[in-house]
C-alpha cells in the first residue's frame, strides 16, 4: 500500500453544495464545516493535544490530514512546537516561527466522523443563520414591526418577524392586553443583542418612541420631517402626552397631528387600546412649556428655580384636580414631558405662603432690631430679607420708606449691625467651645457660621480639614456655601504645613485671632 496521504472524496463535494443550496449558505462555509469535523476525527484519532489540520480539495475533494509543528527557540508544548535547530535536520530553510508539515495516512470515514461532520455543520449552519440575523436586525432599532405571535412564555410573547423571533416581554406590552398564538402585533424594536444563544430582539409596546413612530406613519408632516416630535411621555394604556413643533409657521404642528376630526390621532389611538393623547406645542421658553404641558389645566403663575430644576406652579383652586389628575397622572407625565420637577399649588394655598414667609421675616426683624411689627413689615415690603441686607443698604435706600428719616435709618443700620457683631461673637464662641483651632481660623477662608458647621461634624484640627476631599466639604458646609473648586484649594492650603513644618504655620494664627474681638467692640 503506497503512502498517499490524500484520499480522493468527490461525494463530499456533493454533500457540500445540497446543504449550501438548501440552508442558502456559502459552499465555503460548509467546506469548512467538514474539514473541522475530519480535524476533530484526526485529533481523536492521534492525540488531541497536536496540532492536526484538514483540507478538502475545492475542486477534485481530496481529502489531506496532516500535523503542524512549530519551529522555536524554546520549547514550551512538546506537542506542537520543534527546537529551531532540529526542525532544520527536517527541512533545512525554515525560519523560526514558521511549521513543519508532516502528511498523515487518511482515517477511515467512519459512522462516527460523518455524524460529527453533520453536527459540525448543523452548527455552523445555525451560527451562519444567527449572525445574518443579528446583522439584518441590528441597524433596525428604533423601528415599528409587524408580527405574528408564536407563542407565550409565561405571559412574554415569542413574536415571528420575518425570518427571525423577537421577544415582546410581558412589562413591555400594554396593561390589560391579551394576545392569542398567531395573532398580529405591532411593536417597536427597542434593542438589538448578539447574546451567545444568538441574537435577541427585543420588542416593547409601552415605550414612548413607539407612539412617536406611529404618529410618523399616520403625519405625512412628521414623517418628511416639518413636524418634530419634541418629546413623549407615556402611562401606557392609559394617557400619554406628546410634544410637537413646526418646522413651516405655516402649518399647526397640533392640528396636523390630531387630524380631519381627528382621523390621524385615532388611528394611534385604536392601536394603543383607546390611550388618551394630549399633543402640545413644544416652546424653547421653559415656563411656556410647562404651562402648556399642564392641558387641559390653567395655569396663573409659574415660578421657575433652575438651579434645582423646579418650578412652581400655581393654578386657580377650581383647576386643581384637573391640573394634578386622577392618581398624580397628570402633572407626573407633564414633569416627564418637560423635565422639570413640577409642585402644584392653588392660589389660596400660594397665598398663605406668601403670607407665612412675609411672617416669618416680620418676625426676624422684630427680634433683631427690637423694632415694631409696622417698621419690620415695611422694612420686609420694600424687599429686605435679610440682616445683612439691611446693615449694608445705602441709607438713601431706605430713607425713602414711608415714615423713615434720616435718625430712624441710621438707629435701624446701627442696630443691625450690633445685632450682626453680637452674632459672630456668639458663632465665635460656639467655635472655640466646639474645639475648632485657630489655624483653621487663619485660613480666612470661612465664615464663624462654617466654622461651627465644622465643629459640629468633627473637623476640628488643620490635620481633620487636611484629610477630608473636596466633594466631602462641599457636602458638609452645603453646595451653596462652597463650590468644590474652591473646597479643594481650601483643602491644599491646609495641607501646605505638612510639607514646610508645623512652626511656620502656627505662628501668624495667634495675631489673626485677636483681630475679631476688637471689631467686636
Amino acid at each position: 500500500m503506497s503512502m498517499d496521504t490524500s484520499v480522493a472524496r468527490p461525494e463530499l463535494l456533493l454533500v457540500a453544495d445540497a446543504v449550501a443550496r438548501e440552508k442558502m449558505i456559502d459552499r465555503d462555509e460548509v467546506l469548512e464545516a467538514m474539514e473541522q469535523a475530519i480535524q476533530k476525527a484526526g485529533r481523536a484519532k492521534y492525540g488531541h493535544e497536536k496540532d492536526i489540520r484538514a483540507t478538502i480539495d475545492r475542486r477534485t475533494g481530496e481529502v489531506r490530514l496532516s500535523r503542524w509543528t512549530e519551529a522555536v527557540e524554546t520549547v514550551e508544548n512538546e506537542d506542537t512546537q520543534i527546537p529551531l535547530h532540529i526542525a532544520r535536520k527536517f527541512k533545512p530553510d525554515i525560519q523560526l516561527g514558521e511549521h513543519l508539515i508532516d502528511p498523515l495516512p487518511p482515517i477511515d470515514f467512519g459512522r462516527i466522523a460523518a455524524q460529527t461532520a453533520k453536527q459540525v455543520i448543523v452548527q455552523r449552519v445555525r451560527e451562519y443563520e444567527r449572525k445574518r440575523q443579528y446583522d439584518e436586525f441590528k441597524d433596525r432599532v428604533g423601528e415599528i414591526v409587524n408580527g405574528t405571535v408564536k407563542r407565550t412564555e409565561y405571559g412574554n410573547l415569542m413574536v415571528e418577524i420575518g425570518s427571525a423571533e423577537a421577544l415582546l416581554r410581558r412589562d413591555e406590552l400594554i396593561p390589560r392586553e391579551t394576545f392569542r398564538n398567531s395573532d398580529r402585533v405591532r411593536a417597536y424594536i427597542y434593542d438589538v443583542r448578539d447574546e451567545p444563544r444568538g441574537p435577541q430582539i427585543f420588542l416593547s409596546r409601552t415605550h414612548p418612541a413607539f407612539l412617536a413612530k406611529l404618529f410618523a406613519q399616520e403625519v405625512p408632516e412628521i414623517y418628511d420631517g416639518i413636524i418634530e416630535i419634541k418629546a413623549v411621555a407615556r402611562d401606557p394604556g392609559s394617557r400619554a402626552k406628546m410634544a410637537v413643533i413646526s418646522k413651516d409657521a405655516s402649518i399647526d404642528p397640533v392640528g396636523a397631528c390630531v387630524g380631519m376630526r381627528g382621523s390621524r390621532v385615532q388611528a394611534v389611538v385604536a392601536e394603543l387600546q383607546g390611550e388618551k393623547i394630549d399633543i402640545i406645542p413644544w416652546s424653547p421658553q421653559a415656563a411656556t412649556f410647562v404651562v402648556n404641558a399642564l392641558a387641559p389645566a390653567e395655569v396663573s403663575k409659574v415660578v421657575m428655580d433652575e438651579d434645582a430644576g423646579r418650578v412652581e406652579v400655581v393654578v386657580p383652586d377650581e383647576q386643581l384636580s384637573l391640573a394634578i389628575g386622577r392618581r398624580g397622572q397628570n402633572v407626573r407625565l407633564a414633569s416627564q414631558l418637560t423635565r422639570w420637577d413640577i409642585d402644584i399649588l392653588t392660589e389660596a394655598e400660594e397665598s398663605e405662603r406668601r403670607q407665612e414667609e412675609f411672617r416669618r421675616r416680620t418676625a426676624l426683624f422684630v427680634e433683631a432690631l427690637d423694632v415694631d411689627d409696622v417698621i419690620a413689615g415695611l422694612l420686609v415690603t420694600e424687599g429686605f430679607d435679610t440682616i445683612e441686607e439691611l446693615a449694608y443698604a445705602e441709607p438713601d435706600e431706605l430713607v425713602g420708606i414711608e415714615g423713615f428719616d434720616e435718625s430712624v435709618v441710621e438707629e435701624l443700620q446701627r442696630r443691625a449691625e450690633g445685632f450682626l457683631v453680637r452674632r459672630e461673637e456668639e458663632l465665635d464662641a460656639k467655635r472655640k467651645e466646639l474645639g475648632v483651632t485657630d489655624e483653621i481660623v487663619a485660613l480666612e477662608a470661612f465664615t464663624n457660621q462654617m466654622l461651627v458647621t465644622l465643629g459640629e461634624k468633627g473637623v476640628k484640627t488643620l490635620d481633620d480639614l487636611a484629610d477630608l476631599a473636596g466633594d466631602e466639604l462641599v457636602e458638609i458646609l452645603g453646595e451653596e456655601a462652597i463650590d468644590e473648586e474652591t473646597a479643594n484649594e481650601i483643602i491644599m492650603a491646609a495641607r501646605a504645613h505638612w510639607f514646610e513644618g508645623e512652626d511656620e504655620q502656627s505662628a501668624p494664627a495667634e495675631t489673626e485671632e485677636v483681630t475679631p474681638e476688637h471689631d467686636a467692640g
